[in-house]
């Protein structure tokens, strides 16, 4: 590949530009996250990894290494909520600032 081909592939409007723009950032952006909470002087670890269901973004949650949950929209609550079978034994003041932290995107 020569430089002109070459400089073609990496131009704005080539397809090197069109795959960075549109799937590395979905990609990243589909990644796992981690964060760190204090909640009641209780410090939590929360990792974080978005996917899609049905067109809705869920999210997978876990803390402190612990099982995962899965927080959807929760309209009766107006928030995020967890939905699996074992989300009881998360604290709640946990799970509102897990819901918060999610609904603000700074995950």
């Amino acid at each position: 590949m020569n430089h002109v081909n070459l400089h073609k592939f990496i131009e704005p409007n080539g397809l090197f530009w069109t795959f960075f723009c549109y799937t590395i950032p979905k990609w990243i952006d589909m990644q796992g996250n981690r964060f760190e909470l204090n909640v009641g002087g209780v410090p939590y670890s929360v990792n974080v990894t978005p996917f899609e269901f049905n067109t809705e973004t869920r999210f997978r949650v876990s803390y402190n290494g612990g099982d995962e949950h899965i927080f959807t929209w929760d309209s009766s609550l107006g928030r995020l909520a967890p939905i699996d079978d074992d989300s009881a034994i998360m604290p709640d003041d946990l799970e509102v600032a897990i819901a918060e932290r999610l609904q603000s995107g700074r995950y």
